[in-house]
Parts: C-alpha cells; structure tokens; sequence
C-alpha cells in the first residue's frame, strides 16, 4: 500500500469544489456545545524518528515470552512456530482476508481454504469443516445455534461447567433472548470432567445438545464414551470444544468418539500469542449436518478443460442468501490466520505435530510430577491431562510477587472464574519450556 498523503493544494482543491474554505466547516452543522466537548487536548506532533523511539520505549515495558518464563495456558498457548509460516502469510496475495467472491481471482486464497479443511477434518476425525470462524467461543456458541435449527422441538441446552469459562459466557450471551434455549449447567467432578451421573439423571427427550470440553479448560481428557451414549438415549447431539488442537495430534479424535460437531480455537497451530489474539476458530460436523453449518465453505471443482478449481462451495450468511435463510451472521473468517495454520500443519505434517504433541505431554506430566514431589503442590484433579493441569499452592496470591520478581508467571488463578478452587493454578508446560525453566518454577514454589 502506497503512502499518499494530501498536500495542502490537494486539500484547497477538494475544499473548493464542494464550496467550502477551511476543513472545520465540514462540522458547522454540529452544536458549538457539543464540538466543544469533542475537542482533544494533542500535544504537538512527532517526527518520525522520535515517534519509533517513544512507542519502542512503550513496548519494552511489556513483558515477553523471550525474557519471561511462560507457564500460560487456557485457550492461548506458547509454541513453536517455523519461519516459513511468516514468510508465506506475508506474501502479497494472501494481505486480505476478505471473502473471494470472484473465484478466478481468488484461486490461491480458495485453495488455501479446501487445504485448511481438509486438515482440520484430518484432525478432528469429522467429515466436513468450514473454511474458519472469529474464534472458539464463537465457534462454540455457533455450534450450540447449530444444534438448535436441527433439534426443532428440543430446548434443553447442556453445558460443562469444566468448559472455558469465557466460551460458556459467549455461548450464554448468544442464546440470551431466545425463549425456546434452556442452558443447564452441568458440574465436574473429582476427575476433573464432566459429571456422568448428574447427565444421565437429567438428559432426555428435551435435551437438544450436551457441550464439553476436550480437553477441558482444566486440560483434562473427557472420557466421550459414556457421553455418547447418553446422547445417544436421549437422541441430543454431541459438541466437543477443543481450545488446545496440538492435543488432537495425539488423542482420539472427536469425531472416532462419536461427536456430531467439533469445534475450537485455532490460535496454537502457528499463530502467535500476541497478547492474546487475535486467532481463528474451526468449525467440523458430520456431512449430513453441512447445509445447516455457519460461515463458508470452499469447494473443488473442474472447469469446462477438466482442470482443477476451488469455488466458494457454502455461504451461508445473510448477505449471501435471505435473510430468513441464513444460518449465521459471521461476516469473514479469520483468514490470515487460518492460512498460517493451514502453512503450520502442512509443514510439521502428521507426524512432526505428532511429536511436538509428545513433547507437550512428556514435559508437562515430568512437571506436574516435579511440582508434587518437590515443592509440595497439592494434585487437585485425578483425570488424564495432555499439557495443563490444575495444582493447589497454598496463600497462592502471596507468592504472585515472588514469580513476578523473577520473571516468572506460574499460570492463570482459577478463583476469579471458580470460588470454589480457591489457591488453585492452572498450569501449562509446551515445547517452549525448557527443563531449566521448569527446574526454577518448582524451586521457586518451595522456597519459604
């Protein structure tokens, strides 16, 4: 993009055909009061010099995975990333991610979307996926709609309470006004998940979805099974919700569970933390559930000389057909980010994200094990885990200044979203931590 900033004579100019002779008459039909009241006390302009040094000086001040130690989870994670992928996101042709309506224009932008869900549904076990969403807790709250315009007549929603916390806030605002969604919160469990007993005594011919986590925000494994075969009862749909996809590579896939819908958050395959987004949610259900699914979806095709082509197959959005019609309001994907997982993916292949699923889980359980043994941190869920666990450190808020002043965050606090799990970590150990880091978090949790 060029940069082409108006002279003074282009501003004359522009003035004087629409009759004007200064800018600020653009605003006389604005009460003087309120123009008053607008006005923006700026201090004199920078040079440009002086502006990168200032706005340098701003973001030394946050801290970084380079110079902290990262044991952060919960929907957002630390991993490894290939130069590569900067290197083919960058390229000029993939700046946009505006929807490709002209599919010969958009041939690289289309096929790189047919790639992106064939990879997720590779991933998630599914049989289709749409070409992304805004994030997971979109996804997640879309999946539950979803639900809704195929279940006609059931109203009864169930919802994990061990799912992201956030997600559950997203999905309940979603289905706020709606007067035939009826959301049930279901409790977890000593293990960690989903509480089976507290589903079979309420799912029944109302339930129109059970929604979990998988893994859970405690990053414990769901047990799908018996899940299924409650749903299966009652004849509700299954939704898993995935915040962390590197597990996928490693754990059974939803969909050779059973799950109906699959969905999640993207940002772990190859796109930054960048304090906290943005990322992309994905969406994959069962074919025969396609033509009820939100957002888009690309096609390949041949033309007229049997030569391969990728067309916008599903677009289901209100712009696209009648209103009435129209499964979802999402109005773009993520592309670019979903092209930088799309680049991830493919490089690592299935068995390098294999491996770095490996590593995720082999660091993570040695320290949980470290942390237990040596600095006296209490487990405080039993079920299997892939890369975060939950922990009990006694007056937890006391030893924030500790790990602050060695540059360390420890993980997230869990009382601001369950009272109940007071003192209690949610930590995450990746491919990024180092046996050092690690060494140094369980000294410094037994230190005093």
């Amino acid at each position: 993009m060029r940069y082409t900033p108006h002279t003074p004579s282009d501003k004359a100019e522009m003035l004087r055909e629409i009759g004007l002779s200064e800018v600020e008459q653009l605003f006389d039909h604005l009460p003087a009061a309120l123009r008053d009241k607008a006005q923006i006390a700026l201090p004199p302009g920078l040079s440009e010099t002086a502006v990168k040094r200032r706005m340098a000086a701003l973001a030394a001040k946050n801290g970084t995975a380079e110079d902290w130690s990262l044991f952060l989870g919960g929907g957002i994670y630390h991993h490894a990333i290939p130069s590569a992928v900067d290197a083919v996101i960058s390229r000029s042709e993939f700046a946009t991610s505006y929807t490709p309506y002209q599919p010969e224009v958009s041939q690289g932008t289309l096929q790189a979307m047919f790639e992106f869900q064939t990879l997720i549904c590779q991933l998630t076990g599914m049989e289709v996926a749409n070409a992304g969403l805004y994030d997971g807790a979109s996804a997640a709250a879309e999946a539950v709609l979803m639900a809704r315009r195929l279940q006609e007549g059931k109203h009864r929603v169930f919802v994990s309470r061990a799912l992201h916390p956030q997600y559950r806030q997203v999905i309940a605002t979603y289905v706020k006004n709606l007067v035939d969604v009826e959301l049930v919160e279901v409790p977890f469990t000593g293990r960690g998940g989903i509480d089976p007993e507290f589903l079979a005594r309420q799912v029944d011919e109302r339930a129109m979805c059970v929604v979990l986590g998988y893994p859970n925000f405690f990053g414990v494994i769901e047990d799908l099974a018996p899940i299924r075969a409650l749903c299966d009862r009652s004849g509700a749909l299954l939704a898993t919700v995935t915040t962390e996809p590197l597990s996928l590579a490693l754990l059974k896939p939803p969909g050779e569970s059973g799950a109906d819908i699959a969905v999640g958050e993207g940002q772990s395959l190859g796109v930054p933390m960048a304090l906290g987004g943005p990322g992309f949610g994905f969406f994959a259900c069962q074919k025969r559930f396609v033509r009820s699914m939100p957002g888009r979806l690309a096609g390949q095709t041949v033309d007229s000389e049997e030569r391969r082509g990728f067309v916008l197959t599903l677009a289901t959005r209100e712009q696209h057909i009648r209103r009435e019609k129209a499964t979802s309001n999402i109005c773009t994907s993520q592309t670019l980010c979903v092209l930088a997982s799309t680049v991830f993916m493919a490089m690592l292949g299935k068995s390098g994200m294999r491996r770095m699923a490996e590593v995720n889980a082999r660091r993570a359980h040695r320290a949980r094990e470290r942390l237990v043994k040596e600095a006296g941190l209490a487990p405080v869920f039993s079920g299997p885990f892939f890369n975060e666990f939950v922990l009990k450190a006694k007056g937890l808020s006391r030893l924030q200044e500790r790990f602050a002043a060695k540059k360390i965050v420890p993980g997230i606090p869990l009382a601001e979203f369950y009272p109940e799990l007071q003192d209690c970590l949610l930590i995450c150990v990746t491919e990024m931590n180092e046996e050092e880091e690690i060494e140094q978090l369980a000294r410094t949790f037994g230190e005093g």
